[in-house]
């Protein structure tokens, strides 16, 4: 009776090494094993386009109020996230800049919430909404001074980035970007940035 007891505990011992040896025993997350997510941008696509156009409020439209408006335009921002660790992290909070040449215009929150597998890459597509009326007033505040020294008008400056858009003819800038991961219990923001095309 005494040998089979030993045997088995031996046999408990080995079996224990082997399924950890093996990974069959998941990771527990720690401060000292979480490693970096990463976050890169793979590309932008223009996902609905109606040219370029502005009116003023002094235009009576043919139905509704008068007022300053100017073309939409939505982008999509491809991003793809990889998961280093040995367990899964989750991803709870997504915001970053977008910049058209050196001029911020517009900041972007996604606060949906995406499992990342171990060792595993997501693809992330965040839209990005944008108007002429809107740009113009961002670009007018942040971008005044540098549009006065390149001698370009806030309104030429946005139809050429209205027109020019289909073929990137100037590059898109992911700024100040912070992206929140967790598990269990473990938590870390990572910063990123990107530029498209390159």
């Amino acid at each position: 009776m005494q040998i089979r007891r030993i045997i088995l505990v031996g046999l408990m011992i080995v079996l224990a090494f082997a399924l950890s040896a093996t990974g069959c025993i998941p990771v527990k997350p720690s401060q000292d094993n979480f490693k970096m997510p990463t976050v890169t941008l793979s590309q932008v696509e223009v996902a609905s386009y109606w040219g370029w156009w502005y009116y003023s409020s002094q235009v009576e439209p043919t139905k509704g109020k008068a007022d300053n408006r100017g073309a939409p335009l939505v982008l999509a921002f491809v991003f793809e996230i990889t998961n280093p660790n040995e367990y899964p992290v989750v991803l709870d909070d997504f915001r970053f800049t977008v910049a058209f040449e050196d001029f911020d215009l517009n900041t972007v929150n996604a606060y949906e919430s995406m499992w990342i597998p171990a060792g595993k890459t997501n693809e992330l597509r965040v839209p990005a909404v944008f108007d002429a009326r809107t740009s113009m007033m961002s670009l007018g505040v942040t971008g005044g001074f540098k549009l006065k020294e390149k001698n370009v008008s806030i309104f030429d400056q946005l139809e050429s980035w209205w027109t020019g858009i289909s073929a990137f003819s100037f590059p898109v800038y992911v700024k100040e970007g912070a992206a929140q991961f967790g598990a269990d219990g473990v938590s870390a923001v990572v910063a990123f940035s990107g530029k498209f095309p390159e």
